[in-house]
């Protein structure tokens, strides 16, 4: 008897598309999720963080199963969500894709425009090492941190 599926909520803001919404949905049932969709809410407050797709599914088995390739493939997909300009031209605003461990509720923050070695190191990271959360790339450190945890030492 196999393992039950992993499951995957994905909420994605209300200004996404349903054919990259379908598209990502395809994706992460690809690597054998059991996904269910849903869209935020359109209200948003002062101090709300703002993301355009939260992915929010076991994250050390996401990250250590699939392995770094897939990783990229699917981070290459939801940059496909930031939103643009006219013709081609980039928005001002980088809006992150967010992944939220369903366990510990450990959450990363992938910017839109991350180096090729993050998702590498990512894919790489023991997540049981962090407690607080959220974790960035840090560019000039080029590694995952949390400035929370590093803070409460």
């Amino acid at each position: 008897m196999g393992r039950p599926s992993p499951h995957a909520e994905l909420i994605f803001d209300h200004d996404i598309s349903a054919e990259l919404t379908a598209e990502l949905e395809s994706s992460f049932r690809e690597l054998g999720f059991v996904t269910k969709v849903r869209r935020r809410l359109t209200h948003r407050g002062p101090n709300e963080l703002t993301w355009l797709m939260l992915a929010a599914l076991p994250l050390q088995a996401f990250l250590t199963g699939i392995g770094s390739e897939a990783v990229k493939d699917l981070y290459a997909k939801t940059k496909k969500l930031t939103p643009f300009g006219k013709k081609g031209e980039k928005a001002t605003k980088q809006v992150p894709l967010v992944l939220r461990d369903t366990a510990t509720e450990l959450t990363i923050i992938m910017e839109a425009d991350l180096p090729a070695d993050a998702i590498k190191k990512l894919v790489g990271l023991d997540l049981a090492a962090y407690r607080t959360g959220p974790l960035h790339y840090d560019r000039h450190q080029e590694k995952w941190r949390s400035e929370l945890d590093e803070a409460e030492g």
